[in-house]
């Protein structure tokens, strides 16, 4: 199943608040600007998150938000799993709609789908946000390639 622009919201969100971990809290508007995420819409992904215990708010001229947790210890997978629930591949898979398909139980694919789920599950739970604020470092230090001849 894809993942919700809710969902690419937030993961953007947090990897923006990780890039800018230790340098104090980072304001709504920035947070939106840099992500290309409307303002309107951050403002109840971060309300969420702050919920669900992944940002904190800060108040005060020099307020905004930033990560509750460090961000090698964050996992896109722990984000999706908040935002959108099951990380299925199918919605016969996700929780409470295990076995709301007619074929569950008997359906030839359920094991195709169980490997993809836990394929899924391994790449996500697997990838941090520190690693993603490095890889990104990483991309930019490399030099451009020049096709043109």
């Amino acid at each position: 199943m894809p993942i919700s622009q809710k969902a690419q919201y937030a993961v953007r969100a947090v990897f923006e608040l990780a890039k800018r971990q230790g340098a104090g809290a980072t304001k709504i508007g920035e947070i939106a600007e840099a992500q290309a995420i409307p303002q309107r819409f951050l403002e109840n992904i971060l309300n969420s998150l702050k919920g669900g215990g992944f940002v904190e708010s800060v108040r005060g001229k020099d307020g905004g938000y930033l990560l509750a947790r460090p961000a090698k210890e964050l996992t896109v997978g722990a984000v999706l799993r908040f935002v959108e629930g099951p990380l299925a591949p199918v919605e016969c898979m996700a929780g409470n709609k295990k076995g709301s398909c007619p074929m569950y139980g008997g359906c030839p694919f359920l094991s195709l789908w169980a490997r993809a789920e836990k394929a899924l599950e391994g790449v996500y739970d697997s990838t941090t946000f520190y690693e993603l604020v490095a890889q990104e470092a990483e991309e930019r230090r490399k030099p451009a390639v020049d096709f043109t001849i």
